[in-house]
């Protein structure tokens, strides 16, 4: 089968670490197609040449494979010189077995594109693409820090110190308190003066978790894992801070966000820079879940449907849905009666990531309509009102606006 032609003059791009080859596939005059072929470097110098070739030749389409990592500098050296490349996903473009060159990927990407086989994947702004790099790295520090707060408690517990039977968080201030006066080899009579009144447990069972055998080598690890913790929390606030402050023009974004269960100010930040507020570049929310790669497989063969596990997306948005999953069914909002239905019949994971799906499509709309979050479920501005009404009236009599209560 002879491909159509939609594009007349068209460029691939094979990108690698420290190569990147390039085909050009040009409909002369005539109707007869020229080739050109080029190899360049991928330092900035050689970057600069490649965008200079490539306007030169003054392409209708440039196409370039996802290639790990490496295909970002060249996409943005391509951007700086006005010329926006498509990338496609690798999966789309395997070429036939026993041909594989570089320049014989470059030019079957040239190819597909000449006939406009190629769907290009979903490429933020660059000033989000910066932003990315900023939440993705504290997303990575999230994770470690929750790393190392599993590992002091495993090293409290090593020592007999229990007391994550009678706390809730052994990372409160309260907790962390007492935690330091035991590294600081202080009596359990006298770590009981930072326990917190507010604390449910008695003052018998505080001091009964605290007994335990911690020797120098408990408390200098303990002591490290500490420093550690709270130099990671300050991390991630630095972090946090320049976060927001790269999101101060996207403002009413991040409080449409906040108006759905289970979503806080940070979480919105970090959904939005990975997948914007232009749901056109998508085009349905089935797409955007299948980019996300937390719908349901499509696999069927011989009219059975076989496995319907999730597809490979974007994990970082995945973990975050997941995140805002596990807060919407503790929510009283529909969110919660959807995950009570799930959990019988498919089992508590199965239904988080279902519960996910259907807070990005939630999501999808809010964002494509530009409307806040309605339950079906609770009306949560009269909930405000009748759990904080009391506290409202008692404000406004103590400034003196109101000089008795209205029924």
């Amino acid at each position: 089968m002879e491909l159509v032609a939609l594009y007349k003059r068209v460029i691939g791009l094979d990108v690698h670490q420290a190569q990147i080859t390039a085909c050009a596939l040009i409909e002369e005059c005539d109707g007869l197609i020229r080739i050109e072929q080029r190899q360049f470097g991928t330092f900035k110098k050689d970057r600069r040449a490649l965008a200079q070739w490539v306007v030169q030749l003054q392409p209708d389409e440039v196409v370039m494979e996802s290639t790990g990592i490496y295909w970002k500098s060249p996409y943005a050296a391509l951007e700086a010189a006005g010329i926006r490349a498509k990338v496609v996903n690798a999966r789309h473009v395997k070429n036939v077995p026993g041909r594989k060159t570089d320049i014989n990927d470059a030019q079957w990407l040239a190819t597909l594109s000449r006939a406009g086989l190629l769907r290009a994947s979903f490429i933020p702004p660059a000033k989000m693409r910066e932003l990315r790099l900023i939440a993705r790295q504290r997303q990575k520090l999230t994770g470690q820090l929750a790393s190392e707060k599993n590992r002091l408690h495993k090293i409290l517990a090593d020592g007999g110190i229990r007391l994550g039977v009678v706390v809730s968080d052994v990372h409160g201030q309260s907790a962390r308190a007492m935690i330091k006066a035991l590294i600081a080899n202080k009596m359990p009579q006298e770590v009981l003066k930072f326990a917190s009144r507010r604390l449910k447990a008695s003052r018998e069972e505080l001091f009964d978790a605290l007994q335990g055998e911690l020797t120098e080598s408990h408390r200098f690890v303990l002591n490290e894992l500490m420093q550690h913790i709270e130099e990671i929390e300050q991390r991630i606030a630095r972090f946090d801070q320049r976060l927001l402050a790269g999101l101060e023009s996207e403002h009413n974004w991040l409080v449409l966000l906040q108006t759905l269960p289970g979503v806080d100010l940070i979480g919105a930040a970090m959904l939005l820079v990975e997948i914007g507020n232009n749901m056109d570049a998508f085009g349905s929310a089935d797409r955007l879940c299948s980019w996300v790669g937390i719908c349901p497989g499509n696999n069927e063969s011989a009219g059975k449907h076989k496995s319907g596990r999730t597809r490979k997306g974007n994990a970082y948005v995945r973990r975050l849905l997941c995140e805002f999953a596990h807060a919407a069914s503790r929510t009283t909002s529909a969110f919660k009666a959807k995950f009570s239905s799930l959990i019988v019949r498919r089992g508590y994971k199965r239904a988080i990531v279902a519960l996910g799906h259907k807070i990005l499509r939630t999501i999808f709309f809010m964002f494509k309509r530009r409307q806040h979050y309605r339950d079906s479920a609770t009306d949560f501005e009269k909930l405000s009102v009748q759990r904080n009404a009391a506290r409202w009236i008692k404000t406004l009599i103590q400034h003196g606006f109101i000089k008795t209560a209205q029924a």
